[in-house]
């Protein structure tokens, strides 16, 4: 069984699944996002104009009696964010009935994630970036058996990261690059040689105080 370290001791990935269930929807009006983490900087500070909506899936899988979080690495040609570690995701289309589709729809094309093959447990309070981004994420639950294949226009791979590494607040740094003239603040998550950092480890760290704040 899973366990996972909280800040009230540990749980078992079950536990996770129910805590979370029981307080997202309670928390869905937290204030998340870059601005957090830099008081002295509004919302969407970098964009001018009405924030762009978008949603991410943040999917759970278990293997070997074990959880983990899919994510997946940008292709280096993408105009934004490319060759960093992102979950799928992206902007929110007319056609979608809410963030949960999108995010769904998303997953499919970018991973080859079938909706069918996903049980959503929740959303998240939504994650305002520097860079003009009203962001949903929504919680999945993926089937053990799925295959996913990486769309190469946009995903250069598509890996795992153990639920109880990104879960654990000790695996959560406190970052700094100069940004305008001044320091700028962030979650990084190095995970081997994988570099979690930006909007995903803020995310992750929203997730994280959904369940254990």
């Amino acid at each position: 069984m899973v366990r996972e370290n909280g800040p009230d001791g540990t749980v078992s990935y079950q536990g996770f699944k129910r805590r979370f269930v029981e307080r997202a929807s309670l928390q869905l009006e937290r204030d998340t996002g870059d601005h957090v983490f830099n008081p002295d900087l509004p919302p969407y500070a970098a964009w001018k104009g009405e924030p762009r909506r978008a949603a991410v899936l943040i999917p759970l899988i278990e293997r070997r009696n074990e959880a983990y979080v899919i994510l997946t690495l940008r292709t280096p040609h993408l105009r934004s964010h490319a060759g960093q570690i992102a979950f799928p995701g992206g902007k929110i289309d007319p056609e979608d009935a809410n963030p949960t589709a999108a995010a769904l729809r998303e997953a499919h094309e970018e991973i080859g994630l079938a909706p069918a093959r996903v049980a959503v447990l929740g959303e998240l309070a939504p994650y305002r970036t520097g860079s003009g981004y009203h962001i949903v994420p929504v919680l999945g639950e993926v089937v053990s058996d799925v295959r996913l294949v990486a769309n190469p226009a946009e995903v250069a791979d598509v890996f795992e990261v153990p639920l109880s590494f990104l879960m654990n607040p000790e695996n959560h740094q406190k970052k700094s690059r100069p940004w305008e003239g001044q320091e700028r603040y962030f979650y990084a998550m190095p995970f081997e040689n994988r570099y979690i950092w930006g909007v995903t480890a803020g995310i992750l760290r929203s997730l994280f105080e959904t369940v254990y704040g």
